[in-house]
């Protein structure tokens, strides 16, 4: 399973933003992945480019480095990353860039499951079987849209009363459509969605919970499934450091920190939800862990906690900071490096989230990730090409493993 070619160039995601693409060739079958962006990152995260130049880290990979890749076993993706590793000589792939790093690693998994005549996700795990319940996002805020709309990046929908994966799809889709007709309902104006296709409404925090709150009861009625609501805080982009406080710009209001923890556990009590993610600044492992101990049905996530850090992971393990994790695996660099986090994360007791970025692309990778780490979730948007291309991906998933396939227990 030798690399016979590998090759870069700069492309474009779902947002207009760069990427890098990867071609990977293994024994005569090729390997494409694109490497998606973030627009709220954690400081934790690999860095894209180098130079923050996307067409430097291509000529320079091409120029300089392309040799040492072609050769190397496509089937030992711990030697791919040892190999970008050594290349890089930096913590954060600062000098072949993130991007770059998880294009190659991705793309080489692809042409060496294609070689053997396997899915990606059984090539990550010849063992794996089980399909996520699909996260989806209703209404989005925060860096995901207008300075109008809810401080909160993401309210989300988790259909766990779902039979199957397709079902799952058509209950958050049900509840996003069902959305924006009350919304338009209500604001009088169309409404716009955000970079992740969630409804963009000017509306405070609670407003828009409501809003949910509302169509998913609705939605529950209709479908005779249960519907489990959550949110994505982003905490790290309402912090401000030099008052300690988190600021929502729609009600013009600064919380403390003790104030923010009683907020968002009003929250969970109040609408039940299944998910909270990064209610807290990126460090504050001791407070995540305060919560994690009061909210006893909660899914209490680290996604700016941790960045898919193995180092990072252990500290919040050593804490009790939470009992899930966000899983992206270009925040960390490559496939093996992603997978290491999700093994530990699991070894820990840990739900696992293979999430999207918010500039994300038509590739259907996420899905194979959430798959092959079987993960309980994947969180992946609910309409817009880079986010449906996952979706349609875990049906055919589905299909190809046949009736062995079960969707996931997920229990907080």
């Amino acid at each position: 399973m030798r690399i016979q070619d590998v090759k870069v160039r700069v492309c474009f995601n779902g947002r207009g933003d760069h990427g890098i693409e990867a071609d990977v060739v293994v024994e005569g079958r090729m390997g494409r992945a694109m490497s998606p962006s973030g627009a709220s990152r954690g400081t934790n995260e690999a860095v894209p480019f180098f130079d923050d130049d996307p067409d430097k880290t291509v000529s320079q990979f091409n120029r300089n480095f392309a040799a040492k890749i072609r050769g190397l076993d496509a089937a030992d993706p711990a030697g791919i990353t040892w190999a970008l590793r050594n290349i890089d000589r930096t913590k954060n792939y600062s000098r072949i860039g993130g991007s770059l790093a998880y294009a190659v690693s991705v793309a080489a998994s692809e042409a060496e499951a294609k070689a053997s005549g396997v899915p990606l996700c059984r090539a990550i795990d010849p063992k794996s079987g089980t399909l996520p319940f699909p996260l989806g996002n209703t209404i989005g805020g925060g860096k995901h849209a207008s300075d109008l709309s809810p401080a909160f990046q993401e309210i989300l929908v988790a259909p766990l009363g779902a039979r199957n994966v397709r079902e799952a799809i058509e209950i958050n889709l049900k509840v996003h459509k069902g959305v924006g007709k009350k919304l338009s309902k209500m604001l009088k104006y169309p409404v716009g969605r955000g970079d992740e296709g969630g409804w963009s409404p000017g509306l405070t925090d609670i407003e828009a919970m409501g809003v949910v709150s509302q169509v998913v009861g609705e939605v529950q009625d209709e479908t005779g499934r249960r519907i489990r609501m959550g949110v994505d805080v982003a905490a790290d982009s309402l912090h401000d450091p030099k008052k300690g406080g988190y600021y929502y710009r729609t009600t013009k209001k600064t919380l403390s920190r003790e104030e923010q923890m009683v907020f968002v556990s009003e929250l969970c009590d109040r609408y039940d939800l299944l998910y909270l993610e990064d209610p807290l600044y990126e460090d504050d492992f001791d407070g995540y862990a305060q919560l994690h101990a009061a909210l006893k049905d909660v899914l209490v996530t680290g996604d700016d906690l941790y960045t898919t850090d193995v180092e990072r992971l252990k500290v919040g393990v050593s804490k009790s900071s939470t009992n899930g994790v966000i899983m992206k695996v270009n925040q960390i660099g490559t496939l093996w490096e992603a997978q290491q986090f999700s093994n530990l994360a699991k070894k820990t007791g840990h739900v696992v989230i293979a999430s999207h970025r918010s500039g994300d692309n038509e590739g259907g990778h996420l899905a194979h990730f959430a798959v092959g780490f079987r993960c309980g979730l994947m969180k992946s948007g609910v309409v817009g090409g880079e986010r449906t291309s996952k979706l349609n991906e875990l049906i055919r998933i589905g299909e190809q493993l046949g009736t062995s396939a079960k969707m996931a227990s997920v229990r907080p």
